[in-house]
């Protein structure tokens, strides 16, 4: 039943398609025109819809913007309801805000209401009440959203602490406030859960941070009390060519540490060959020592990153 609907050379929806294919569209819609929950499973796993949101998809062509997800956000919001938290940080455009894995089960959308008894059960949402200031709330393509200052402050109060220093990073990174403003917003919140963790987090928080893996690493050598501090984003020039740079490390002692996430597994084998020849350019050329660390190190449950950055900086310090 879906063949008509494929273009089978590129791999893309084609125009027969009975759905918008520049636009997201809700599972009611698809079930209207005869497509049910195995059918758009299928195109999924197959690559020709993108899950964007719990029951809502677009084509796998649409290209992904702030518009398009305020699209998907205004078929499951409704009317008087404010997106927060991880989800507003994602409608702001912070690529790397959801937790991990959310990709992959499509968690339900934060919503909250700014009146009493407001919460919304749908199964679609996860939603509750919290007292909004109208400045905290902004308007997206249509869509209400706390704005990127007070999503900062309630992901960085209310997350894990892994969760919660990443997502101060990341929101950092859309450069609509800086880390003084975040700093003062902070005194708002006196007395309420989380501020202990977020007034801990905001003085070590940094834009720079490009992903939340280097995050929580950065925060285990923090946390840790290992010295020297890490720097981030250190550059290494090379001669006539772009510089190198190094996710998290001490310029001084020429020791680095880089995260290698998920994603640096399902590269190809040319691209994994080329950041083994840049290690090694950076160890035998310029004489740095170089520890690529992975999730397990990082997050697993018999992480060891702390010993690695303690014993990187040892030998590191010997090599001087």
């Amino acid at each position: 039943m879906l063949l008509p609907f494929l273009d089978v050379g590129q791999a893309l929806l084609g125009e027969c398609f009975p759905l918008p294919l520049d636009r997201p569209f809700a599972f009611q819609a698809a079930r209207s025109v005869g497509l049910g929950p195995q059918d758009l499973g299928w195109l999924c796993r197959e690559g020709y819809l993108r899950r964007m949101l719990k029951g809502v998809y677009v084509a796998a062509q649409a290209v992904d913007s702030i518009e398009l997800r305020s699209q998907a956000l205004r078929l499951v919001v409704p009317d008087g309801a404010v997106v927060t938290d991880r989800s507003a940080g994602w409608l702001h455009g912070a690529e790397m805000i959801l937790a991990p894995n959310d990709h992959l089960t499509v968690p339900p959308v934060s919503v909250f209401v700014n009146r009493r008894g407001g919460r919304l059960r749908n199964g679609i949402t996860d939603s509750g009440q919290r007292l909004l200031r109208p400045a905290d709330v902004m308007e997206v393509f249509e869509v209400s959203v706390t704005t990127p200052l007070r999503t900062a402050c309630d992901l960085g109060r209310l997350l894990s602490p892994d969760g919660a220093f990443a997502a101060l990073d990341t929101m950092l990174r859309l450069h609509a406030f800086d880390k003084e403003q975040l700093w003062a917003e902070t005194d708002r919140f006196r007395g309420m859960r989380g501020v202990v963790q977020l007034r801990a987090f905001v003085p070590f928080a940094d834009a720079r941070s490009e992903s939340p893996g280097e995050s929580v690493t950065r925060l285990r050598w923090i946390a840790q009390g290992i010295q020297p501090p890490p720097e981030l984003q250190i550059e290494v020039e090379r001669p006539d060519e772009w510089s190198y740079r190094i996710d998290l490390g001490v310029e001084e002692l020429r020791f680095g540490v880089e995260y290698m996430g998920e994603e640096w597994h399902f590269r190809t084998p040319e691209q994994r060959k080329r950041d083994e020849l840049r290690r090694t350019w950076l160890e035998t050329e310029r004489g740095w020592l170089i520890e690529p660390v992975t999730r397990q190190n990082v997050f697993g449950q018999h992480r060891d990153i702390e010993g690695i950055i303690a014993s990187g900086i040892r030998k590191a310090r010997r090599r001087v």
